[in-house]
């Protein structure tokens, strides 16, 4: 015999709609322990709904220098990082997109990727040895959570 599902409230069935849409997680690193946790969190959010998980690592590029200027000791950090990333990506049977950017700040590649590649969301993990709390949010995290083109998840870890 057929049952019809359970009736949920219209708040529920929304917030259950948002969050299957994810099908495109931007995650940036720098190789540290919050950006791999925050590549962790990215995977088990898109797990359900088989989520491309974006990897992404900003070279900052002094102003002195042009953008394609070479700098090999930042590329190979990078070439690290994004590695790292994808190894974590692909433990849990997920789809890593990598991608090397180069900008001035930060915040400027990361927005830039988003936009580039679709992001459904992007996912920051915040430093846990901040001083002050006012500085919870660096320079960084605070433009892409102000200028993001998507939904910004950020993961801090308790002291």
């Amino acid at each position: 015999m057929l049952h019809p599902p359970a009736q949920i409230q219209a708040e529920v069935a929304k917030a259950r709609r948002a969050l299957g849409a994810l099908k495109k997680i931007l995650v940036p690193t720098n190789g540290t322990s919050h950006a791999e946790r925050a590549i962790e969190l990215a995977c088990r959010l898109g797990l359900e709904q088989q989520a491309e998980i974006v990897v992404v690592n900003v070279i900052e590029v002094p102003r002195t220098l042009p953008l394609e200027a070479p700098l090999p000791h930042a590329e190979e950090k990078s070439q690290e990082a994004l590695q790292r990333g994808k190894e974590i990506v692909e433990l849990h049977h997920l789809t890593p997109l990598i991608l090397a950017e180069r900008a001035r700040e930060a915040s400027e590649g990361i927005i830039r990727a988003a936009k580039e590649q679709g992001a459904d969301l992007v996912v920051l993990g915040l430093r846990t040895n901040l001083k002050a709390a006012q500085y919870l949010l660096g320079r960084t995290t605070e433009t892409v959570v102000r200028r993001a083109p998507c939904e910004v998840v950020l993961d801090k870890l308790p002291e």
